[in-house]
């Protein structure tokens, strides 16, 4: 008997979990077996990120569990270091550190893309990326315990350097996780006796000229508006020259002193690509037709962040889809369609994207979108943000559970509790037992020196609507 046809999805992201989804509602018994391979458990919604960061969402409640939602597919938990179509392996370290090799019929490469970086002095020694749930749980403890340091300091510049806190990107990313920190930070301030909103200072640094460009200029300028109006301090068309030690200088002659610089400025490809035999564009992306499958590789698919596919919404032929979640998610239902299709050699759809619009919040009951053309504002937009995004919350336990965590916010206020131990849950043993090196102020949680599979996400981009 003919064994079942091997389909290997890499990355358990976006385009990874609704691929393998769909796969498993439209194949028959028996005639493929899936298997999903990612260094994490889960995938992440990110677009609720932002409101997890700030209290508003528990954030085991944006994330949704492989395992229990793709019931039908085999999982392997690992970081998939190398793929050699010519012969049909992939290659994965398991979370065991064993590494192991699995064979395909059928591939699906979706690592997704990791934070854009630049050489920029200290950068990587201080800045925190917004990419995934533990940067949001280490960005909130971050921020409370500034204030609870800044509060038991009277050292007037120490407490100035520790309410600063620098957001670098002006991309929808950035904005939402600014607007809602910022929300936060001055929440928890009618806490502290000594502590103002006055006192905090939020600094966003874009080097365009504008933020949220999707939107368009009449919107970015209302977003300006009301940034300025939270005295969050705006800088456009500016570029960071260096963040050594916390001191920040800009191009502009602006200088100042933080210990929170919050990164955010864009996304590239997930480097795991370096080591596969795909063709890929100058950009790093892999070059993929419309149908979504890898030039000159039948039986290879991609999509999302890491793709590079041809949009055909537009008159350019040389016009590529942007990295976006919307492009994500629409392109996992073609790319899995096309899978079925070709295990049943059938003709392959193309990829054709029509856009509906873009939402974004600006903290607590503030928010812009642009739906067909009909620009909202204000708590409309707000509104319309929270009803799309748990629309498309994957599983109803999860949108049930982030309609709770929305009603008791609403009744009961942001939660303000800085949960820092978590970060180094073992700190007091190793104290008492002798052992703990000495600590060190303002630590940005440990870079990862191989970026895991299966973010989809593009930060300058809009959410998707529709």
């Amino acid at each position: 008997m003919a064994r079942n046809i091997r389909i290997v999805v890499v990355g358990g992201g976006y385009v990874g979990m609704y691929t393998a989804l769909r796969l498993q509602k439209k194949l028959r018994r028996g005639e493929a077996e899936v298997t999903v391979i990612d260094p994490q458990p889960h995938m992440t919604y990110q677009p609720f990120l932002p409101e997890a960061a700030a209290g508003s969402i528990e954030p085991r409640h944006v994330v949704v569990p492989l395992r229990k939602v793709l019931r039908k597919c085999h999982h392997l938990t690992g970081r998939v270091t190398a793929i050699s179509h010519e012969r049909r392996e992939v290659t994965a370290e398991l979370v065991t550190g064993h590494v192991t090799t699995v064979g395909y019929d059928v591939l699906v490469v979706a690592p997704g893309s990791v934070a854009r970086t630049l050489p920029i002095p200290g950068l990587a020694e201080c800045g925190i990326a917004f990419k995934t749930v533990g940067e949001a749980i280490y960005l909130r403890n971050h921020v409370l315990s500034r204030l609870d340091a800044a509060a038991a300091t009277t050292d007037p510049l120490l407490r100035r350097r520790l309410l600063t806190f620098l957001v670098v990107g002006g991309g929808y990313a950035g904005i939402e996780a600014l607007a809602e920190l910022a929300d936060m930070a001055r929440y928890a301030s009618r806490y502290y006796e000594n502590i103002n909103r006055e006192d905090i200072r939020w600094v966003l640094v874009e080097a365009a000229n504008r933020i949220m460009p999707e939107v368009g200029p009449k919107m970015g300028r209302y977003t300006v508006e009301r940034l300025l109006d939270a005295d969050i301090e705006v800088n456009l068309e500016t570029r960071v020259n260096s963040l050594v030690g916390g001191h920040v200088e800009l191009d502009d002659g602006q200088s100042f002193d933080t210990d929170t610089i919050i990164w955010t400025a864009g996304v590239k490809p997930n480097p795991m690509l370096d080591h596969t035999d795909l063709p890929r564009d100058s950009r790093g992306r892999i070059e993929c037709s419309a149908e979504l499958q890898v030039d000159g590789m039948p039986g290879v698919f991609s999509a999302g962040d890491c793709a590079s596919v041809p949009d055909l919404s537009k008159e350019d032929p040389d016009a590529k889809t942007s990295p976006s979640a919307q492009h994500a998610v629409r392109q996992s239902k073609v790319l899995a369609d096309n899978v079925v299709a070709h295990i049943r050699s059938r003709p392959l759809k193309s990829y054709r994207h029509s856009y509906a619009g873009s939402v974004a919040s600006l903290g607590l009951y503030k928010g812009v979108a642009e739906i067909y053309g009909i620009k909202l504002r204000g708590i409309v937009a707000w509104f319309m943000h929270r009803t799309y995004h748990v629309s498309r919350m994957p599983t109803w336990n999860r949108r049930i559970r982030i309609v709770f965590d929305w009603t008791g916010a609403l009744f009961l206020g942001r939660e303000v509790v800085s949960l820092g131990q978590i970060n180094d849950p073992r700190a007091d043993f190793h104290r008492v037992a002798g052992t703990l090196p000495p600590p060190t102020p303002a630590a940005a949680p440990p870079a990862q020196t191989n970026p895991p599979v299966g973010a989809d996400k593009e930060e300058r981009v809009p959410r998707p609507v529709g």
